[in-house]
């Protein structure tokens, strides 16, 4: 895990220093890279490039999720009204991980360790959705 700013390290340092029930970071065990030159937030699609929108130059509160083979698995990109949900971004991750430790099998909306996975297969997902949501008809 990387975290990844437009601002200093400077500040990165007085965040951290910050307790979070007053706004900051609190201790964190994670580096966070200064993009000072917003380098990787343009390369990333973050970056505000459109002059005419009123957060130019700022970037976009994104997530990627990457693989150890460096396929990016997952994007997520908030303006800055939105924040991100860490339960959510861990159960994705976890999700990518129990799909590739599981090949063939498929993680449905919602899941989480321990429940039910779809088989990658048409009936499979049929007999699936019959049982988590009811009859339906099948093509």
């Amino acid at each position: 895990v990387i975290a990844v700013s437009t601002d200093s390290h400077h500040t990165h340092l007085a965040w951290i220093k910050t307790p979070r029930d007053k706004g900051g970071l609190g201790e964190m065990n994670i580096p966070i890279v200064a993009d000072v030159s917003k380098r990787i937030s343009a390369n990333y699609g973050v970056l505000v490039t459109d002059e005419d929108d009123d957060m130019f130059g700022a970037a976009l509160r994104g997530l990627f999720i990457i693989d150890p083979q460096g396929i990016v698995r997952s994007i997520q990109i908030n303006d800055d009204q939105v924040g991100r949900s860490v339960p959510e971004t861990l159960r994705i991750l976890k999700a990518f991980q129990y799909a590739t430790a599981h090949p063939g099998e498929v993680c449905p909306a919602n899941w989480k360790p321990g429940h039910k996975t779809i088989k990658a297969d048409q009936d499979a997902k049929y007999d699936f959705f019959d049982a988590t949501y009811g009859q339906h008809e099948r093509n």
